[in-house]
């Protein structure tokens, strides 16, 4: 529906990696932005996609939020045309499938666990808690263990803040791939500004055994 915010993950099957180098990441931003498009991929010179901040579009949703690990993915999209989530999610698990089929040889079949799990938001905590989730998800590649014990926030926040795939940089600190989300809009609709929200995610790392991070609440792509 449009209007709706929802939390978008899937995997590789059976828990495969699904990016196996830079280009492999870089493939998969770019197509947040290239398959944004109602009319259809814009074509547009290879290696050149994400300075194209004026390339015309009519998008089908707008992404929030969006983190990239070696064996799954995280979005936190809004839909601006009906049937646009589904239909922004179907197009990007068909076309980075046929990218990574096609790059690696022979390999067929399917690259995802199965279709794209869709959570949508419908009450307060997950307003509150899928953003940061997403957000802080990579710290899982370096601190595997920081949702159950202490993490230093330092530490943490300068982890996150070099790490390229992950929209994390463009809410603290200078993006990389800006032209991909629209921030002016996320905090519109999760009622915060730049200052409060970096609050509110440097609070989740200062104490991450919290009650309320459990992963049913925002949906568990790990």
């Amino acid at each position: 529906m449009v209007g709706d915010i929802a939390h978008v993950f899937n995997r590789g099957v059976e828990k495969r990696n699904i990016f196996l180098n830079r280009k492999d990441y870089l493939r998969f931003v770019e197509n947040l932005f290239l398959l944004n498009n109602k009319e259809g991929k814009i074509r547009t010179r290879q290696g050149n996609t994400l300075g194209h901040n004026d390339l015309k579009r009519k998008k089908l949703v707008e992404i929030f939020k969006w983190s990239l690990l070696p064996n799954h993915y995280h979005l936190l999209i809004y839909e601006l045309e009906e049937g646009g989530i589904l239909e922004f999610t179907k197009r990007l698990g068909n076309a980075y499938t046929k990218y990574f089929n096609t790059k690696n040889g022979k390999r067929s079949g399917y690259l995802f666990q199965n279709s794209a799990k869709i959570v949508r938001m419908t009450d307060d905590s997950q307003f509150i808690y899928a953003p940061v989730y997403i957000d802080i998800n990579p710290l899982d590649l370096k601190f595997p263990k920081w949702k159950s014990s202490s993490i230093n926030t330092d530490k943490a926040l300068d982890f996150l803040s070099n790490y390229e795939w992950s929209s994390f940089k463009d809410f603290y600190g200078s993006g990389m791939h800006s032209a991909v989300v629209n921030k002016e809009l996320f905090y519109e609709m999760f009622d915060t500004n730049e200052k409060k929200y970096q609050k509110e995610l440097i609070k989740f790392l200062d104490n991450p055994t919290v009650s309320t991070w459990q992963v049913d609440t925002v949906g568990n792509g790990n």
